[in-house]
């Protein structure tokens, strides 16, 4: 495998601006289908679960590979819904590249930033591709100073349209300074090359100016030929931008109709000009667990295996699919691989590449490439698989909090053991999804990132994996967290078979800054304390911190400090001491002014300008602020924070006030105090 020919990107946007039809465009023309799919009527290649098909929209990312003027691109194509970011950043953790695709009319919109920002977080270059120039109101040079002023990056236009909205009928090609056209009959596949038009000469020289300004204030050379009065070749400019584009200093920006077939093709050479292999990213960094120190892992094939295993998809014949990326070394069929986290061996039986929901056997994967691995039994999101030899963790992927629980049970006890074993499948498979099962009432609670991800996750386990089952109303998922600084000692003593077991802490709670986490630390540094007795304390109120103080929610933000304790080697148990632990957490932060919090949504309202007032007043009789208003040529954008327990049925709601032309996106922003408690408003 060449790795200088290989290229693992991402297509990653707002919903609905265009992914899933972009990426079936590039499946296309690649020769990987050879029939178009359309997402209206529900047939598109990357979008093949039944829900994605009914529903429109992508929910899995699928992963494909398909080649192009003789490299392979591994692509994948992530969701856009606010309520599958995990599926993004999980997807963005493993590539080198990604292609933003922009809505020409509404440029840069709420989830386009979530997922710009995850791209910045993950260091991952990327190009640009405004979509929709054939719509009303689209606007090129908008969207572009829209990411500009946005996101402070620096954009260089590679092509500029001829037209836009319905008079759009190509692009001008920067680099090479031509025009370009696609055929319809042959759905794009023709290309038609001519000179500039004489009317459009002038424009395309000023943006060919402004491009070659760009790209010479990070090029000597190009710098040295425009002073030098020289003509700059086009090879020098492409080479430029990618070497500016890999070290993330410029944003390479393309137009084209995905819906209409025009604009593919320049799209995938910019896949193959301007984003780097996996050896031209940094290596990955990692933490060696022997060593305990940081390590930087080269891509190289002849190195120590290790890949991340960055997605699990439960097939009903294979059972868990582990998507894996692999940065260093070669895995085999066959091979034993070790995963480092959970110190285990597994066996990789089959290894697959995969097509959407296609697949073909492979002998073996190498450093910067992606496959499946079949018969890793233990393997979650996150994990990393190599050698017992080298065992270094890759970093692991941060998942936001999940915000709204529903109950769930089955319709006949038999049914209970086949809900639990497919919950713990879909946890598996998405890390934003969990169950627990509540001490009181013996309900099974499911919590995930809003109401349309559990949505789509009762419809799986009922529609896929055939679980009868009933599900109770959405309920806000609340935490609980201390006020004020308190400390407590707590004496436990238990006889049991005829010996004393006794144990003596004393802790410290207080308030850490809103976000930072929990924290345990000790202050105790007594000589002759096992180890096992300090890992014990800790293991309790590590565990504690899940049970809550009054109305057993997950706590957040509390720092506890384990100041003193009372030890002796012949009544000392480590049982005593997580007994003590326990009881004198949940006594400390009783005394430190328990608050329940709940979690504040930031909700971004796109909605025509006549509608504005009634979107605002929606959002307000909700207890929500409004932060700002934003203006776009043909709608306006309502950013807003509101509680997450007004907000259930806002869709409806939102709809039936705007004739159903405003839209929203509402993600998780952060906790804050609820007032009046649990019973109150």
């Amino acid at each position: 495998m060449d790795l200088s020919k290989t290229r693992n990107i991402g297509i990653m946007a707002h919903i609905d601006a265009g992914k899933t039809t972009t990426t079936e465009r590039i499946l296309f023309y690649t020769g990987k289908i050879h029939r178009i799919g359309e997402i209206d009527d529900g047939e598109a290649t990357m979008d093949w679960m039944a829900q994605e098909q009914e529903r429109g929209i992508t929910i899995q990312s699928a992963a494909t590979t398909t080649w192009w003027r003789d490299h392979q691109i591994n692509v994948i194509d992530t969701p856009g819904h606010v309520d599958f970011t995990a599926e993004v950043e999980r997807s963005l953790r493993v590539l080198d590249g990604a292609v933003a695709v922009l809505c020409a009319v509404g440029g840069v919109q709420p989830q386009t930033e979530t997922v710009w920002r995850q791209a910045d977080q993950y260091r991952v270059p990327r190009v640009c591709f405004v979509n929709k120039m054939d719509r009303v109101g689209a606007d090129f040079f908008g969207a572009m100073t829209d990411v500009k002023e946005k996101f402070g990056a620096a954009c260089v236009p590679l092509q500029i349209p001829i037209g836009q909205g319905a008079d759009f009928e190509g692009v001008i090609d920067l680099v090479e300074m031509r025009e370009l056209r696609w055929d319809a009959e042959t759905e794009g596949e023709k290309i038609e090359v001519s000179p500039i038009a004489e009317s459009r000469l002038e424009e395309a020289r000023r943006w060919r100016e402004a491009m070659l300004d760009a790209v010479s204030s990070k090029s000597d050379e190009i710098t040295e030929l425009i002073l030098g009065g020289s003509e700059v070749p086009s090879d020098l400019v492409r080479c430029e931008v990618r070497r500016a584009t890999i070290a993330r200093e410029l944003v390479p920006f393309l137009c084209g109709a995905s819906r209409r077939n025009q604009g593919i093709q320049p799209l995938i050479d910019a896949v193959v000009d301007y984003l780097p292999a996996p050896h031209e990213v940094p290596p990955a960094q990692g933490f060696h667990a022997k060593k305990e120190e940081e390590v930087s892992v080269p891509c190289k094939a002849d190195g120590v295996p290790l890949g991340l295993v960055f997605k699990i998809q439960y097939d009903r014949e294979a059972g868990a699919l582990c998507y894996v990326r692999m940065y260093s070394g070669k895995i085999k069929t066959g091979d034993q691989v070790y995963n480092v986290g959970k110190k285990k061996r597994e066996r990789v039986n089959r290894i697959l590449r995969m097509h959407s929901n296609k697949s073909e056997p492979m002998d073996s994967v190498e450093a910067g490439d992606i496959a499946v691995f079949i018969g890793l039994k233990l393997a979650q999101t996150g994990d990393t698989v190599g050698s017992e030899g080298m065992p270094i963790l890759l970093e692991k992927m941060h998942f936001p909090e999940p915000v709204i629980s529903v109950a769930i049970e089955p319709k006949t006890l038999s049914e209970r053991d086949k809900l639990k074993e497919t919950l713990e499948v879909l946890a598996r498979e998405d890390p934003t999804f969990t169950s627990r099962e509540d001490a009181e009432t013996g309900q099974l609670i499911i919590s995930g990132m809003g109401e349309l991800h559990l949505d789509v996750l009762v419809t799986r386990m009922i529609d896929d994996f055939k679980v009868e089952a009933r599900v109770g109303n959405p309920q806000v998922t609340y935490r609980e967290s201390v006020t004020a600084t308190a400390e407590h000692a707590e004496r436990f003593s238990k006889t049991i078979g005829g010996k004393e077991n006794a144990a003596g802490v004393t802790l410290r709670v207080e308030q850490l800054p809103r976000g930072s986490g929990n924290q345990f630390r000790s202050a105790v540094r007594k000589s002759g304390v096992p180890e096992e007795i300090l890992d014990a304390i800790e293991r309790s109120v590590t565990s504690s911190f899940g049970s809550g103080i009054q109305y057993g929610y997950p706590c957040v933000d509390i720092g506890v400090t384990l100041v003193d304790l009372a030890y002796d080697e012949l009544t000392a148990s480590t049982f005593a001491f997580e007994a003590a632990a326990s009881m004198g957490f949940d006594e400390a932060c009783r005394k430190a002014s328990p608050e329940l919090l709940e979690p504040i949504m930031q909700v971004d309202i796109l909605c025509p300008k006549d509608f504005v007032g009634e979107a605002m007043s929606q959002v307000t009789q909700r207890g929500g602020l409004i932060s700002s208003l934003e203006s776009k040529p043909s709608i306006e954008v309502v950013h807003a924070q509101a509680p997450m327990a007004k907000m259930f049925g806002f869709s409806t709601a939102l709809r039936s006030v705007t004739q159903g032309r405003a839209s929203f996106a509402m993600s998780f922003s952060h906790f804050e105090v609820k007032k009046g408690g649990l019973g109150g408003n």
